[in-house]
C-alpha cells in the first residue's frame, strides 16, 4: 500500500522577536571583527591558506592562523546571500529560505538506535537511516532530512551511503554533517549531479547540503573545510556550525562564548565567499556548557539561553541562520525530561526568525535513535507551528450570523457552520486518543504505532534504475579510492 505525501508545513510567523538589542548587536559584531583581525583562526589547509594569502589576509604558515581585516570580511559577506533556493528531488518538496518561514529537520547523526522490533540498543547501520528516511518522507513537520545516525556497517564509507540510503527513500532536501574532505566531497558531488540530471539544474536546484562544524575555539577542521571549498564552488549549501562550551573551549560567559563562535562561522565564510562570490552559507552557532565539577557536557542548564540571540546574531550579518533545537538529555523518550528539555525550542527559533533548523528525533545528547521519539517531538513541533499561525478573523470565523441563529442557551452542534469549520477547529495530540475502557491511551504507544504505520503503508516515490544503478556505481569507485 502507497500512501500520499503530505506537503510540507512549516512554521510560519508574522511575529519576530528580538533577543539582543541593535546596540549590543554592533558591540558582539565589532568583537568579532577585532578577533579576526587581531588573534587569527587557525585554518590547517593550504588551500585555504593561499585563498587568504591571495586576497590581502595576513597569513602565518607556521601557525596555519590567519588574520583579515575587517574591509576584507566586509567586502566577503556583502556577496553572502541572505535568502536561497533549496531544491529537492521532488519539486514540489522544493523550497526558498525567506522571511517569516522556519523549515526543520532531523537531527544527526546518533551512533546508537533502539532496535524497533527487538527494543534492543545496538550500534546504528544504513538501514536504520533508510527506514528514518521513509518516516521523514512522510511527516509534514519535515522539510528536509538529515540521517540520524550514522551507517556504521560501512566504516569510512558511512557518509556516502548515508546519502545513498536518503536518496533512495525520500524526495525531500537531504543534508549531511558526516561527509569530510575534499575527495568524498567530490563523490557526494557526483551523486547529487546524478540525481539533479547535470550540474547546471543542480546549481539552480541543490538537492543536498552540507553541515561543517568549527573547532573551538577558533579553528577549522581540515578536512571539513576542503570539502565544503569544493561544494561552495558547484553551490552547494553550506552551513558552519560552532560549538563552543560555556567554561571550556569558550569563555564562561555567553556573550564572549558567542563572539568565539561567531569568529569561527564568519571566517569559514569569508573564505566560501573568496572561493565563489554568492556561494549559499548559512550562520549557525549551537553552544553547551561545561560541569566545572565533572567536565561533562551541559546542554540544558536552567539558566540555558535559547537560540533567539545567535539567530539575531546570524541576521545582523546579512546571513540565513541555520539553528538548533530539540536534542535532549533524557535517556528515554516520553518523560517529564524528554519534552521539558526541548518544549520551548521550536516556538522561540520560530519566533525569532531562524530559516531552517534541526533537532527533531534524538535522545541522550543527540547519540540514541528511539524512532518514535521522532513523533512525540512532531507534536511539539505542531503545537509551536499553531501557537504562531495567524487566525483568521473575517465574517465567516467570526460567525455573527450563526450566533445570532442560535442565540442565548442554544448549542452550536447543529449548525452547519460548525459542520464545515469542526474537522479543522479540533487537531488530536497524541494524548487524545482515546481508550476503549475509558479515558486516553498513552502517548508513547500511539507514537509507536505510527512509525509503525508509516514504515508499513508509505512508500516513497523510488529512485529511477538507472540513477540508482549509478549511485551504486560512484560508490564502488569510492570505495576503490578511500579505503585503500
Amino acid at each position: 500500500m502507497t500512501t500520499e505525501r503530505p506537503a510540507i508545513e512549516p512554521i510560519r510567523s508574522s511575529l519576530e522577536a528580538q533577543f539582543l538589542s541593535d546596540e549590543q548587536l554592533d558591540q558582539m559584531q565589532e568583537a568579532t571583527l577585532q578577533i579576526l583581525e587581531d588573534v587569527g583562526v587557525r585554518f590547517p589547509s593550504e588551500k585555504a591558506l593561499a585563498m587568504f594569502a591571495d586576497h590581502g589576509a595576513q597569513v602565518d604558515r607556521d601557525t596555519q592562523i590567519v588574520k583579515m581585516p575587517r574591509d576584507l570580511v566586509f567586502k566577503a559577506l556583502a556577496t553572502v546571500p541572505r535568502y536561497f533556493h533549496v531544491g529537492a528531488r521532488d519539486l514540489t518538496c522544493d523550497f526558498d529560505l525567506e522571511d517569516g518561514v522556519t523549515y526543520f529537520t532531523t537531527d544527526g547523526c546518533g551512533h546508537e538506535t533502539v532496535d524497533f522490533e527487538t527494543r534492543q540498543i545496538r550500534p546504528s547501520c544504513k538501514e536504520d537511516v533508510e527506514r528514518m528516511a521513509r518516516v521523514v518522507d512522510y511527516l509534514p513537520s519535515l522539510a528536509f532530512y538529515w540521517p540520524m545516525v550514522s551507517a556504521q556497517d560501512y566504516g569510512r564509507m558511512a557518509p556516502l551511503h548515508e546519502l545513498d540510503a536518503s536518496w533512495n527513500n525520500t524526495v525531500k532536501h537531504i543534508q549531511s554533517e558526516t561527509l569530510m574532505g575534499e575527495a568524498p566531497a567530490r563523490y557526494a558531488l557526483e551523486m547529487a549531479t546524478v540525481i539533479a540530471g547535470d550540474r547546471d539544474k543542480l546549481r539552480q536546484r541543490p538537492g543536498f547540503s552540507l553541515v561543517v562544524c568549527t573547532i573551538a575555539p577558533l579553528a577549522q577542521d581540515k578536512e571539513g573545510i576542503e570539502g565544503a571549498m569544493l561544494l561552495a564552488e558547484a553551490g552547494i549549501p553550506v552551513a558552519f556550525l560552532a560549538m563552543p562550551n560555556l567554561g571550556s573551549t569558550g569563555p564562561a560567559t555567553l556573550a564572549g562564548t558567542y563572539v568565539v563562535g561567531d569568529a569561527e562561522v564568519i571566517s569559514a565564510t569569508v573564505l566560501m565567499q573568496l572561493v565563489s562570490p554568492g556561494a549559499p552559507v548559512s550562520h549557525s552557532i549551537m553552544h553547551g556548557y561545561i560541569d566545572p565539577r565533572s567536565g561533562i557536557y551541559v546542554p540544558y542548564p536552567v539558566n540555558r539561553v535559547c537560540a533567539g540571540a545567535v539567530i539575531n546574531m546570524a541576521h545582523h550579518w546579512g546571513m540565513p541562520c541555520f539553528a538548533g533545537a530539540f536534542g535532549t538529555e533524557a535517556r528515554e523518550p516520553g518523560t517529564w525530561q524528554a519534552a521539558a528539555d526541548v518544549a520551548t525550542d521550536p516556538l522561540l527559533v520560530g519566533l525569532t526568525g531562524a530559516e531552517w533548523v534541526t533537532g527533531i528525533g534524538l535522545n541522550r545528547s543527540f547519540t540514541l535513535l528511539y524512532p518514535e521519539a521522532i513523533i512525540l517531538d512532531d507534536e511539539l513541533y505542531h503545537r509551536a507551528r499553531y501557537a504562531l499561525m495567524d487566525m483568521e478573523v473575517s465574517p465567516e470565523t467570526l460567525a455573527l450570523d450563526v450566533i445570532q441563529a442560535v442565540g442565548p442557551g442554544g448549542h452550536f452542534l447543529a449548525q452547519k457552520h460548525t459542520r464545515t469549520h469542526m474537522r479543522k477547529a479540533l487537531v488530536r495530540g497524541l494524548g487524545q486518543y482515546p481508550d476503549p475502557d475509558g479515558g486516553y491511551r498513552d502517548p508513547l504507544e500511539v507514537a509507536r504505532e505510527r512509525v509503525k504505520w508509516i514504515l508499513d503503508n508509505h512508500e516513497p516515490e523510488p529512485l529511477e534504475e538507472a540513477k540508482k544503478t549509478e549511485l551504486t556505481r560512484i560508490l564502488q569507485a569510492a570505495d576503490r579510492e578511500l579505503n585503500q
